[in-house]
Formats: structure tokens, sequence, C-alpha cells
């Protein structure tokens, strides 16, 4: 099979005592490297302080790898479908501009609420002057709109702008988009993390977290789904497949 936040709003406090756990420094973490460690910690620590928590991901987890067969998103070598989405300030980005500067790493990301995507976003605004020595650009994309995305962008000093996907279109396109289930639906609510309000709809549904690193041709050069979505792509790992697009 292929490799496959913290709150910003008062109605969150519920999600704080999950969240207190992961770093609070809005500043970069000074060894990139080890994000997988310190995603690895942060999973275990939460897990003991919201047990219903990571039973319930480890269920959804199992039912998303359940359904996978290895062939969620558009695979290394194939074309990555285009988008053109608002950032947080209103502006539509296109990923054809984009890539006329050079590659592109798309992160895709479940949304501002999510520890683990601000633990991961944080690891790419870490390496991101290496990798625009390395000739290529960075954008994120979450299904939350403009009013969440601006105040996550300036709170956490990303260098790179964060799009707004609409109604999920974009991951739809991908087939990366899942229902968060019931259960999950449940303990969002009872947390503060008001899905139907970050995304205009009630749709409860979440994009898987993924990695794609886009070549001028606009053909996907390296990718990772993580259906296990409390695990990211290395930032090495990233800057090395750059690294070999540079010197191809």
């Amino acid at each position: 099979m292929r490799q496959c936040c913290y709150p910003v709003h008062a109605c969150e406090a519920n999600l704080k005592k999950l969240n207190s756990v992961a770093p609070q420094s809005a500043s970069p973490p000074a060894d990139p490297e080890s994000l997988g460690l310190r995603l690895s910690a942060y999973r275990e620590q939460s897990a003991r302080l919201r047990p219903v928590f990571a039973k319930a991901y480890d269920e959804l987890v199992d039912r998303l790898t359940a359904l996978d067969r290895g062939e969620v998103g558009p695979g290394t070598g194939e074309p990555m479908p285009l988008f053109n989405l608002p950032d947080e300030t209103g502006r539509l980005v296109s990923l054809s501009s984009m890539l006329q500067a050079g590659p592109v790493v798309i992160s895709i990301n479940r949304g501002h609420w999510c520890p683990y995507c601000k633990m991961e976003l944080r690891s790419l605004a870490a390496v991101h002057g290496e990798i625009r020595r390395l000739g290529a650009r960075v954008v994120s994309i979450m299904p939350d709109s403009a009013q969440f995305t601006g105040d996550y962008v300036s709170r956490n000093e990303l260098p790179f702008p964060v799009l707004s996907d609409i109604d999920l279109g974009y991951s739809l396109s991908l087939g990366l988009i899942f229902w968060v289930g019931a259960e999950i639906r449940r303990l969002y609510e009872e947390a503060g993390v008001e899905l139907e309000k970050y995304h205009g709809n009630q749709g409860y549904f979440l994009p898987m977290a993924a990695k794609f690193i886009v070549g001028r041709d606009g053909l996907v050069k390296a990718r990772q789904v993580n259906i296990e979505f409390r695990q990211r792509m290395e930032p090495e790992a990233i800057l090395a497949e750059l690294n070999a697009l540079r010197t191809a």
C-alpha cells in the first residue's frame, strides 16, 4: 500500500485540555527532523489525557485502512489536479501560477483546530527557507474558511499561504475526503470543535492528511497520504525529494 492547533477561539476551551500537551511556542521547532518523534509523543500524552478520543481515532483509522487499496489520491508520475483557491486574505491562488516559479509542496491538512496539523505546519515553517533555496514553494490546503485560517497563519507566523478548500471540493477531486462518523462528531461537539462553523456546512467531512510534491511539469514526484493522520511526512524527506528534483 502506498504510504499513505491549537484552539484559537474561546468556544474551544474544552479542547485546550487535549492541546495543552503540545508545544506552546509559536516559533518554529529547532529540530524539524524530529517531527515523527514529537507527533508520537503528543499522541501518547493526549491518549492518556483523553483516552476516549484515542479510541475513537483508532477506530476511524481502522475503518479508513480497511477501505484503502493503496489508491488514495494521485500517484507518483500522475498529473496533479489544478486548484484555484482563496488564501487567508481572500486572494485566489492557483497551482498553475505557483508551478511557473518551480516545484510546489502541497500539504493537505484537516484544519486550524488540529494539533497534529499545527505541529506539521510548524515543521514546514522551520525548513521553509531551505525549501525556497531549492527553488520550491509551499502551500497548505484545509477546509476551514479564511475567517479561521487568517488568524491561524498570523498566530503561528507561517511563511506560506493557507488556502480554503471550500466545501472540500478540491479534496474531493483528489479522493481524499471521508465522513468522521457519529462517534467522533459527538466527541468534537463536546470538545467545542465546531466543524460546521469552520466549514460553513453541516457535512462533518474531513480530508485525509497528505503531502504531494509536484514538479514544474505538473506531475506528482513524491507523495504520502496519511490514512493514519497522526503521522506525517518528515521534513527531511521533503528536502531530499526537492534536492533530487534540482539535481535531476
